[in-house]
């Protein structure tokens, strides 16, 4: 069941170990040349943005996690909350499970907790294939009064389920239908795999609204599935695929490249506002976390609001040190600069 697949994710990301062991998210390439006279307050340093037509107090997007499962309600309760005390953005889990059960609607709607944020709602764009159309993503949509939709990309994650959609043939035609009819701007979400060049250019000329790369580095979503499957032969596809993907840093690079235009969301494995302010000099517009959230957020709405205060006080601290007053300064910004990374490295964990 698909509620029982939900908390079978939760469960397996609080607790096990099912980073990336290898392959990185690419971020400590880079480096900010240190500012030794920046020429700021630190107290006005701007860490501000407009996403989709609202105003964020910081550039940050609670990723899209869960619900979907009784249990799980008061995971996107506290998440909610805690957005909306610190004026940031949130998206909620796959709510597939709700459209097709109406009776799991409950666990996804959040806006009593947040009137104001910007809320992404979300559903697998493979689900195109499997009856699901305009009618389906507007409901998700209106279900949470959401402002955007997500449609999430996970070929690899389903390939390795048991209960897996696997017929990814013609999404693109039916995803622009989407772009073109559902109301809302659309943004193309992978899981953890990371957006090549050519997918990001497809994605913008059809019409897509705004992409997030969730490149590779973070969690392992195929190690997640080896942990569930009691089935040998999926659980060794599984592993064998752990390593895969493009590293977050360099499929952010594509989609700049590939769809200047497009508003850019970065995740896959930050964990700090040092790396959201290198991801944001790299060309995000936000970035997006899960893991460091959700493991808060199963204690207390003021567990979530600390840990999003630490994020922007280290983002901003990052701007100041590198004197970038605002991030429109930080976005163009020439002090992250390209590092050589080896077990010489001089500038070590501090860049």
């Amino acid at each position: 069941m698909t509620s029982e697949r939900k908390l079978d994710h939760v469960r397996i990301n609080l607790e096990e170990d099912v980073g990336f062991k290898g392959l990185t998210t690419g971020l400590e390439r880079y480096c900010f040349l240190h500012s030794a006279l920046p020429e700021l307050n630190l107290q006005e340093v701007d860490t501000h943005t407009t996403l989709f037509k609202k105003t964020l107090a910081a550039p940050l997007v609670i990723s899209s996690m869960t619900g979907g499962a009784g249990s799980l309600e008061k995971i996107n309760a506290n998440l909610a909350t805690a957005a909306q005390q610190a004026h940031i953005a949130m998206g909620v889990g796959s709510q597939r499970a709700a459209i097709v059960d109406p009776r799991s609607q409950y666990t996804f709607r959040v806006r009593d907790y947040a009137p104001d944020i910007l809320l992404f709602a979300n559903l697998g764009a493979v689900q195109l294939n499997y009856g699901f159309g305009v009618t389906e993503c507007q409901r998700a949509v209106e279900m949470i009064a959401a402002d955007c939709l997500i449609l999430h990309l996970n070929p690899l994650q389903e390939c390795v389920q048991p209960e897996g959609d696997t017929n990814w043939s013609n999404l693109l035609p039916k995803i622009e239908e989407i772009c073109h009819k559902v109301g809302v701007p659309v943004i193309a979400k992978e899981v953890g795999w990371g957006l090549s060049f050519d997918v990001c250019h497809r994605l913008w000329e059809i019409g897509i609204s705004g992409l997030d790369v969730a490149g590779s580095g973070g969690t392992s979503w195929s190690e997640v599935e080896a942990h569930r499957t009691t089935d040998e032969r999926l659980r060794r596809l599984a592993l064998t695929f752990r390593e895969w993907g493009i590293p977050t840093a360099d499929t952010l690079l594509m989609a700049r490249q590939a769809a200047p235009e497009l508003t850019l969301i970065a995740s896959g494995g930050l964990r700090n506002g040092l790396e959201v302010a290198k991801a944001i000099a790299l060309g995000a517009h936000a970035a997006a976390m899960a893991g460091p959230f959700l493991r808060h957020a199963v204690n207390s709405v003021e567990a979530v609001v600390e840990e999003i205060e630490t994020l922007r006080q280290e983002l901003r601290l990052a701007m100041f040190l590198s004197a970038n007053p605002d991030l429109a300064h930080l976005r163009d910004t020439p002090a992250l600069i390209s590092i050589k990374v080896d077990h010489t490295d001089i500038f070590g964990e501090g860049c």
